[in-house]
């Protein structure tokens, strides 16, 4: 038995010792960066469907956004000042139908909530 378990041991060793070690190179077209970047500069100039749950005043817009973002982990938020007020803006919906959907679930927390049209991008 003990033979046994030296010999499994060996083998144990002697496999491992024989593993493979090495370094993978990629080679890629230099122009996929390029057209990483093309695109996104342009995901950062799409608009989406945003819900605004807030505007007032620039503290209370704060104070708003600090809880949405408890109440909503994980969401994406931010504050946009538009004369005379803020506004706390949450979320980022491609479709209306998934602004919509979204919507109903803020609007248990928050039900002044409203579903923003995307603005058109100016030329």
């Amino acid at each position: 038995m003990k033979t046994f378990i030296y010999t499994l041991v060996i083998c144990c060793f002697t496999i491992s010792g024989m593993a493979q070690q090495g370094t993978i190179t990629i080679a890629q077209d230099e122009r996929i960066n390029d057209l990483l970047k093309i695109y996104e500069a342009h995901n950062a100039e799409i608009d989406y469907y945003r819900i605004q749950v807030f505007f007032g005043a620039y503290n209370e817009a704060q104070n708003t956004k600090s809880k949405f973002e408890l109440d909503f982990p994980g969401w994406s938020s931010v504050i946009k000042f538009e004369s005379p007020s803020y506004r706390v803006r949450v979320g980022r919906f491609k479709t209306k139908l998934e602004g919509e959907r979204k919507l109903m679930e803020v609007r248990k927390k928050y039900p002044s909530a409203m579903l923003l049209k995307p603005e058109k991008p100016k030329k």
